[in-house]
This record gives structure tokens, C-alpha cells and sequence, in this order.
């Protein structure tokens, strides 16, 4: 871990909405951290050089993200919404919710697989996170949890033991993701223990078809 991933600066206080144009910067931040990720990793991820690419002052960027860890948590939320949007447009088809919920997650999977060095950024940065970076990290959760709500497509509000298979898919996900890309887990040990953990959908009522 470098010095810069060590020592992150203390989170900002909540700011209004940004405007069109400080959007505009954010994702255009979000794009060249993605882009270096991609490229070489976690280590690669420099935040003099996020700030030189996307053409915005080094402290601009610590603006936006107060530390690398802050900036590619932001940039798996932003993954995330891209592929929530995808699905979307392209539910899953099955008519059983747990293997919905497992299809969902494991093209989840596959579009984390063929970017392996900016999924592994994204997760190292997740397991880096302290409290300062709790308010990120709790969005691509509660994202994560939408996701695999939307795969259940539940006739009315989940059930707390729903909620709770939720909470377990989305730990055996992750869990799955860091063996994978350690190279202690192969894909398709990946997509057993994800259909497997997907199977308590059907203990706690499913969903909706």
C-alpha cells in the first residue's frame, strides 16, 4: 500500500448538489480512475496523475474524493449504476427469482472479470476503507441490494428474512470475488457458490415472476 492510499484526508462536510459542469468533472474523474485502474491496478491509481488527466487542479480533486480509497469506492458505485442501468434494459428471464438473482450476479461477475485489474483496484479499495469512507462504501451496498431486489422482483416490500438472504448473497458475492481474484477460486466454483447462496431466496418466500 502506498503512502497515499495510507494516509487519507479527512472527509468534507456534505455539500449542495453539484451543477451540470461540476457533474461533468466528477465523471470525468470517475473515467480516468477507471481508466488507470484498468491499466495497472490499485497502484496505478495516483491522484496527481487522476488529477492531471482529467484536467482538473490536484486540489479540485481532493474536493471531489479526499482520498484514493474515497475515489475508486466512488468508481465501483459508478461501475455499478452502468451495469444496474444495463440490466434493467436486459432483466434476467427465469422464471425461478433465486436463479434470476444468481444470472444477475454473475454477469455482474463477467463484466468485473474483463476488467481484472480495475476490479481487483475496486475491491482492495473496499477492503482499505475506514469510517471516513462509510458513506461510500454503505451506496454501492445499498446499490448491490437494489440490484439483486430488482433480480428477485418482489410483489411488495421485502421481508426482513428476505432482507437477510439479501445480506448473505451480497457477502458470499464479495467473498466470491476476492477468491477469484486471488487465484484461489475458478469461475466455476465462483458460479456454484453464488447459485448456492441464491437458493435461500426460495427458504424465505422468493419473489415475484
Amino acid at each position: 500500500m502506498t503512502t497515499e492510499s495510507r494516509v487519507a484526508r479527512p472527509a468534507l462536510p456534505a455539500s449542495p448538489p453539484l451543477t451540470e459542469r461540476q457533474e461533468a468533472r466528477r465523471r470525468r474523474i470517475l473515467r480516468t480512475s477507471a481508466r488507470l485502474a484498468g491499466r495497472g491496478g490499485f497502484d496505478a491509481v495516483q491522484m496527481r496523475e487522476v488529477a492531471e488527466s482529467s484536467g482538473v487542479a490536484l486540489g479540485t480533486l481532493y474536493r471531489y474524493f479526499p482520498s484514493k480509497v474515497h475515489l475508486l469506492v466512488a468508481t465501483m458505485q459508478d461501475q455499478l449504476q452502468h451495469l444496474h442501468t444495463t440490466l434493467r434494459k436486459r432483466p434476467p428471464s427465469d422464471e425461478d427469482p433465486g436463479a434470476r438473482v444468481a444470472q444477475t450476479l454473475m454477469r455482474a461477475f463477467r463484466a468485473l472479470q474483463r476488467e481484472p485489474h480495475l476490479a481487483d483496484a475496486m475491491v482492495r479499495a473496499l477492503t482499505f476503507a475506514d469510517r471516513s469512507v462509510s458513506p461510500e462504501v454503505d451506496t454501492v451496498s445499498r446499490l448491490t441490494t437494489t440490484i439483486i431486489l430488482d433480480a428477485m422482483n418482489l410483489d411488495g416490500p421485502p421481508t426482513p428474512e428476505q432482507l437477510s438472504a439479501v445480506r448473505v448473497i451480497e457477502h458470499t458475492w464479495h467473498s466470491a470475488l476476492i477468491t477469484w481474484l486471488s487465484g484461489r477460486a475458478s469461475i466455476a466454483q465462483v458460479k456454484i457458490d453464488i447459485e448456492m447462496a441464491c437458493r435461500l431466496i426460495g427458504v424465505t418466500g422468493g419473489g415475484g415472476e
